[in-house]
C-alpha cells in the first residue's frame, strides 16, 4: 500500500487573538510573525510542498470570506482543490468534507494529512520525517496518527494526549496507542503530566486512510458525515458545529500518537512573536520604530514603517499599531481580546475595525 500523503491545509480561522492586526479582511493565516516574507499559510503550503508532494496533491479548506484571498495568496493550487465551506462548522465537518472528496477521486486508501495554517515549524526536516513515519503508520495499520509535540514546559493553553502501551517503530520513530485526550488543565495537572514522561500537546495534526476515518466518523460522529454523504457541501449551514478532536479523537479506539521534536508553536497570541523573535541581549521585542525609556518585557508592532512608538516604564505590555487602531494590553491578558471584539462588533460605530 502507498504511503504517499495527501495534504489538506484547515485555513477557515479567524486569529481574533492577533487583532487587531488580523481582520475579517486579513486573516492570522495571511500574515507574516516572523519578520520573513512569507505569509503563515504560504509557508504551511511550502514545508507540505517540500516533501515531495506537488501543487496537485495539495488542498486547501476555508471560509466563503476568504476564500479569494486564499486564491491570491497560493496562486498554483488547483481551483479544484480549494474546497470553501458556506459557513464555518469547526474542524469535524472540514475533516469530513475533504476526506470525501479525496476518497471520491484517489479512493479509500488515500492517505490524508490534516494541518493548520497557523503554525511555525523550526525543523522542517525532522518535520518531514514525522510525516513520513505517520504515513508509513496509517498505510500499514487501521489508525488515525496524532502528530504530539513534547511539552517544554507546563502549558495550561494546549490540550494533552497520554501515551499508551508502544506499537512499534516508523521511520525510526516510536509510536503509541493513546490512552486519552485532555483539554486545557490547571497548571498542577499539567506539572504531573509532565513528570510522568507519557503525555504530548496535542498539535492539531493528524494523518490517516480516507476509509479508516470515514468508517469512524460514521460510528462516532454520524450526525456530521451522514448529511454530507447524503446532501454534499450544501448542508453545511446545518451540520453541528463540533472539533474533531471532540467528535472523534477523544472517542475512537484507533488513535494513535507518535510524540515528536521538531520545534513548534501554534501562534496563539501575540506572546508567541516573543518566543519567536526574543533575544536575550534585548529587552523587548520590536517589529516597529520604537523609542523606549525604563521599557522592558515589551512587544511592539507596526505595520507602518513611519508610525513611531515611544514608551516610558512600562513592563510585559503588547503594543500594537494597526491602521487606525492601537491596542494596548498587559502579556497576562493577550487572551481577552476576544472579549473585546464581542464588544466591538454589538456597536455600529466600530464594525470597521473588525
Amino acid at each position: 500500500m502507498s504511503s504517499y500523503l495527501f495534504p489538506v491545509i484547515l485555513a477557515g480561522g479567524k486569529g481574533e487573538r492577533f487583532w487587531p492586526l488580523s481582520r475579517q479582511d486579513r486573516p492570522k493565516q495571511f500574515l507574516s510573525l516572523d519578520g520573513s516574507s512569507r505569509s503563515l499559510l504560504q509557508a504551511t503550503a511550502d514545508r507540505l510542498l517540500s516533501i515531495g508532494g506537488n501543487w496537485e496533491s495539495l488542498w486547501v479548506i476555508t471560509s466563503s470570506q476568504i476564500a479569494e484571498g486564499i486564491r491570491q495568496q497560493l496562486p498554483e493550487l488547483p481551483s479544484q482543490n480549494l474546497l470553501i465551506e458556506s459557513q464555518g462548522r469547526d474542524t469535524a465537518a472540514a475533516v469530513a468534507w475533504a476526506s470525501l472528496e479525496i476518497k471520491k477521486r484517489y479512493g479509500e486508501d488515500a492517505i490524508i494529512g490534516f494541518f493548520p495554517s497557523d503554525h511555525w515549524i523550526a525543523n522542517e526536516k525532522a518535520f518531514a520525517r514525522t510525516l513520513s513515519a505517520a504515513s508509513e503508520l496509517a498505510a500499514t495499520k487501521e489508525a488515525i496518527v496524532t502528530l504530539g509535540i513534547k511539552p517544554t514546559f507546563p502549558s495550561t493553553g494546549y490540550g494533552y494526549i497520554e501515551q499508551g502501551e508502544k506499537i512499534g517503530s516508523f521511520n525510526e520513530l516510536p509510536a503509541y496507542h493513546v490512552n486519552r485526550f485532555t483539554e486545557k488543565p490547571n497548571l498542577e495537572t499539567a506539572e504531573t503530566f509532565l513528570s510522568t514522561g507519557r503525555f504530548s500537546w496535542n498539535s492539531g495534526m493528524f494523518v490517516f486512510r480516507a476509509g479508516v476515518v470515514l468508517k469512524e466518523l460514521h460510528t462516532h460522529a454520524p450526525e456530521i458525515i451522514e448529511p454530507l454523504e447524503q446532501q454534499g457541501p450544501d448542508v453545511y449551514p446545518q451540520l453541528p458545529k463540533k472539533s474533531i478532536d471532540y467528535a472523534l479523537m477523544e472517542k475512537t479506539t484507533l488513535a494513535y500518537v507518535l510524540p515528536v521534536e521538531f520545534g513548534w508553536d501554534d501562534l496563539g497570541d501575540w506572546n508567541a512573536i516573543e518566543r519567536l523573535l526574543k533575544k536575550e541581549e534585548t529587552p523587548n521585542v520590536e517589529l516597529a520604530t520604537h523609542v523606549g525609556l525604563d521599557t522592558q518585557g515589551a512587544i511592539v508592532y507596526a505595520t507602518n514603517p513611519e508610525d513611531v512608538i515611544v514608551t516610558i516604564g512600562l513592563e510585559d505590555v503588547v503594543i500594537v499599531r494597526d491602521r487606525n487602531v492601537t491596542l494596548i494590553v498587559n502579556k497576562n491578558r493577550t487572551q481577552e481580546i476576544k472579549l473585546v471584539l464581542k464588544t466591538l462588533q454589538n456597536d455600529p460605530r466600530f464594525t470597521e475595525l473588525l
